[in-house]
């Protein structure tokens, strides 16, 4: 059956999809001609096998097809979204899944604005006034904070609107526009001195060295500790040596490294012959990489979204097989001509050095620091499709029922606290609770990608209850759940010894309190309920506060989201000095407000 399906397959552009006897899906691909491409992998003579040239990995999943499925489509590039789409979806078990697909950030500035401010952006607009600077990685809050500590700039956004200077101005951080105390051409002068720093960080840094040693001498170690901190987040998140080329040009520049079942993309952003920012993706495959997919993959999820700037020249450190028509695709999607190629001289490969360099070392560290990981002992013992990597975690938070939320933290070599989710909820029992969180998020796999592994708070119940909601999509996640040992019909909680029960999809599995993997994964469910808790507490802390700041006479809802503005949190406001009040709210209902919280 499988012979002859493979033999019918249309000669059209399209998908191909491969599934096992019990109808997993094992891998998606796409193919200018998809009868041409299938083919190619099996050999037909004698007994149906798979074809000599293949990779192990590839070798190793055609040994499992059982049956194949097909998806024409009008092109190739349209072939190249619906594979991203259903690879991001679907999660197939031998394609190799890059979770970079996000938007960067920038630091953008808008100069037809009087005084303008830098502010974080991930969104590009075409606006010939909007400067941008980036795409940053993790260095764009640093940046941005140094950016208001090495010059006197409009500090906040609420600002201007004021008519009276503020703090910032009495700590000599703004020049007070607001008051009219500086014209717009001074100003100007500064954004631009401003901008000169991003554009050479080692200038920035410097500034800031300046700025802590005067801190350092008046005292102020609070301050002083604050700008150490911001001038190492830049070194950090640049990684490689201060580099200038002799052109001005802009360059997106790729290196792959692989190491056994452990692979890294690295790149590096070149804006103005100047290396502006850096970022990588390390990625673990149970059944290795291939140099050529890695290559068009990091491509395709870097450029996919459409609201970024990019360099018109993308260089790669090695040539694959569909860098041509990987151009030409980008090329069309942007609208302007965009070449890829494997620079073999002069400045260029010095950058592919650079990047390569920096791709080994971070193969190298990966591997010294983790020799016989813990996720591969868990993915073993658990029997999990997939090594996990990138784990949820998902709990959930009410006070009888009353105010429900719930918290999704992820474990990726760490807590990614930049990918945690918190959920308003709408069920009074906890089950339905939980069927609304894991609803939303399976919701939104087609924006973020499935994890490697799912853990639930609670016992057989919960897990049947994902697996279900998974099956009904089409979907397949791991997942383990972890419920509190019973004794007398109540939860078992003595420290040091309680007898947590893990289960996955098969079976349950009573591990020793000792036991690093069970301990690994009550690490996990701790920080969930922790973030969950956090969460719940504080939004029924801030309702609490906002209706005690509606019992003060002069303030209203109005007033409230003002202060918000300016301070951020509930808590900054009862903790703010009357000036400041003053200044945000107008000069008797900010001296009430103060009095009020005062008493």
């Amino acid at each position: 059956m499988l012979a002859q399906k493979l033999k019918n397959a249309p000669h059209n552009a399209g998908i191909y999809q491969y599934f096992n006897a019990q109808g997993m899906l094992l891998y998606v691909g796409k193919a200018k001609s998809i009868k041409n491409r299938v083919k190619s992998y099996f050999r037909f003579s004698g007994e149906l096998s798979a074809a000599p040239n293949l990779s192990p990995r590839i070798a190793k999943m055609i040994s499992e097809v059982d049956n194949v499925e097909y998806i024409v489509v009008q092109s190739e590039h349209d072939a190249l979204i619906l594979e991203n789409s259903l690879i991001k979806q679907l999660k197939p078990k031998y394609n190799i899944l890059l979770r970079d697909d996000k938007t960067y950030p920038y630091i953008a500035i808008n100069l037809s604005e009087p005084f303008p401010r830098f502010e974080i952006t991930r969104k590009i607009v075409n606006d010939k006034h909007i400067k941008y600077f980036g795409p940053l990685s993790g260095s764009a809050k640093a940046l941005l904070e140094a950016l208001y500590l090495a010059f006197p700039l409009v500090q906040k956004r609420g600002c201007l609107k004021g008519k009276k200077a503020c703090l910032f101005h009495q700590i000599h951080r703004c020049l007070a526009p607001c008051e009219q105390k500086v014209d717009m051409v001074t100003y100007a002068k500064i954004v631009q001195e401003a901008l000169e720093s991003l554009n050479d960080q080692k200038k920035l840094v410097n500034l800031l060295h300046v700025k802590m040693e005067e801190a350092s001498m008046k005292l102020n170690f609070e301050e002083a500790a604050k700008l150490r901190d911001i001038i190492n987040s830049i070194k950090d998140a640049l990684h490689v040596t201060h580099v200038e080329l002799s052109k001005l040009e802009d360059y997106d520049v790729f290196a792959v490294e692989i190491m056994e079942k452990v692979a890294v993309v690295m790149r590096l952003f070149i804006r103005e012959g100047k290396i502006v920012s850096t970022s990588h993706t390390l990625m673990h495959n149970a059944y290795g990489f291939e140099k050529d997919e890695l290559y068009q993959r990091s491509l395709f999820e870097f450029y996919n979204p459409m609201n970024q700037t990019f360099a018109k020249q993308i260089l790669i450190a090695e040539s694959f097989s569909e860098q041509e028509d990987m151009a030409q695709f980008l090329s069309e999607k942007f609208g302007q001509k965009i070449t890829i190629s494997a620079p073999q001289r002069g400045e260029k490969l010095h950058l592919i050095s650079i990047a390569h360099e920096n791709a080994k070392t971070l193969l190298l560290q990966n591997i010294t620091k983790n020799p016989t990981t813990l996720p591969e002992q868990i993915q073993k013992l658990f029997d999990l499709i997939s090594l996990p990597k990138r784990i949820e975690i998902f709990d959930n938070s009410h006070l009888g029922g009353k105010s429900p939320v719930g918290g999704m933290v992820v474990w990726d070599d760490g807590f990614d606290k930049s990918s945690y989710r918190r959920y308003e909820l709408h069920h009074e029992d906890e089950y339905a609770q939980m069927k609304e969180m894991l609803e939303r998020r399976i919701n939104d796999f087609s924006k973020e990608s499935p994890p490697d592994l799912w853990v639930l708070d609670g016992g057989e119940t919960i897990l049947k209850l994902a697996k279900s909601l998974l099956a009904q999509k089409g979907l397949y996640v791991d997942l383990l759940a972890i419920a509190k040992e019973k004794r007398d019909a109540k939860a078992h909680r003595a420290k040091g010894s309680a007898h947590d029960l893990l289960y996955n999809q098969n079976q349950s599995f009573h591990l020793p309190p000792s036991d690093k993997r069970l301990q690994f994964i009550q690490r996990l469910r701790d920080e969930a309920h922790r973030f969950a808790i956090t969460y719940h507490q504080k939004k029924k802390r801030g309702r609490d506060m906002s209706l005690e700041l509606l019992k003060i006479e002069g303030i209203g809802t109005a007033t409230i989201k003002k202060l918000l503005l300016y301070f951020g949190t509930f808590e900054a406001i009862y903790n703010a000095e009357q000036e400041e009040l003053e200044v945000t709210i107008g000069k008797k209902v900010g001296a009430n407000l103060f009095h009020c919280l005062r008493k």
